[in-house]
């Protein structure tokens, strides 16, 4: 890395064009691969770190300079966000700028599920007409469905304006009740899970959600239920899932976040009906990415030309 000029480290490459806007304000230098060691190593010579990789627990005791941290995106769980707060680092994210993918996504899901959209597409269309055709009747509408989402952030209150918008009833599990959309109604834990058609987890990964969805939760719902996870893996009991799946005890699940990532070899098993399975996508598209891009790097022009990130998500650092 150079000195005399900020270095601005970035843990896997961002949208080109932003890429090149931050050039014109430092010395960018991409991390060749996201592994703790090559981090470790990289960080000393940074003054601002962009982040899209998980970061070593100790990263910042490696770090000589660092003037401040931003996410490429809106989760903090790769980030050591204590450590951080106690060195007085500021770190910022870009809210908002995956909702819209999200949800998209979230919607995806309901539609391959619930109208088995995979098995009605003609591979064959002479020969598949007459039996695909008679397929369809086997399929749901949302409207009408009750949907219950777990956490309404940004992403869980999106979601409810456009399944209320298609004629669906939708409750929500939130810190703050209070805060819900119009027209979502609260709902406790077992009412959610008791009541919902489908249940969509958007929550963070805390102490309080971790294992959520386990047996005795799976067993509440209807065995005809959905459950879509974009949250973290593990707010589900994957083995609990499995097993329900299995039995027939729920009508299907869509999985874009794993107990471990990648997914290794034998967390779920082959042939498992009813199962989609996705590799953390759901925020992920073009527009989305750019508007990471776009958003991360307005925060280090701002740290550059010595000002407060606007997004700062430890602000007690400054107290």
């Amino acid at each position: 890395m150079k000195t005399g000029i900020p270095n601005i480290l970035l843990t896997n490459a961002i949208q080109q064009d932003e890429q090149a806007r931050l050039a014109q304000n430092g010395h960018v230098v991409v991390a060749p691969n996201a592994q703790a060691d090559t981090l470790r190593e990289l960080v000393a010579h940074a003054d601002v770190l962009v982040v899209r990789a998980k970061l070593p627990d100790d990263i910042f005791n490696h770090q000589k300079r660092l003037r401040g941290v931003v996410r490429h995106g809106v989760g903090l769980d790769m980030i050591p966000m204590q450590h951080a707060t106690a060195l007085k680092i500021p770190v910022a994210n870009v809210p908002g700028s995956n909702t819209a993918s999200v949800v998209e996504y979230c919607l995806n899901a309901m539609f391959y599920l619930q109208r088995n959209m995979q098995a009605l597409a003609l591979l064959h269309p002479v020969d598949d007409w007459l039996p695909k055709r008679a397929r369809a009747d086997r399929a749901l509408e949302l409207h009408g469905q009750t949907l219950g989402i777990v956490g309404v952030g940004a992403i869980g209150g999106a979601l409810a304006k456009v399944a209320l918008a298609m004629g669906m009833t939708v409750i929500g599990l939130a810190r703050r009740p209070g805060s819900l959309p119009a027209g979502m109604n609260p709902a406790d834990q077992q009412t959610l899970f008791s009541t919902a058609d489908v249940v969509v987890l958007t929550c963070p990964l805390t102490a309080e959600t971790r294992g959520m969805v386990d047996a005795p939760a799976l067993a509440l719902m209807k065995p005809e239920a959905l459950l879509i996870n974009v949250s973290r893996g593990p707010v589900v009991d994957t083995a609990a899932l499995v097993e329900a799946l299995q039995k027939g005890r729920l009508g299907g699940a869509a999985l874009d976040v794993h107990d471990t990532q990648p997914i290794p070899q034998g967390l779920y098993p082959s042939g498992l009906q009813r199962l989609l399975l996705t590799p953390h996508v759901a925020g992920i598209t073009h527009s989305s990415m750019a508007r990471m891009s776009r958003g991360a790097v307005d925060e280090v022009l701002r740290l550059l030309r010595g000002e407060r990130f606007v997004n700062l998500v430890n602000p007690q650092i400054f107290q």
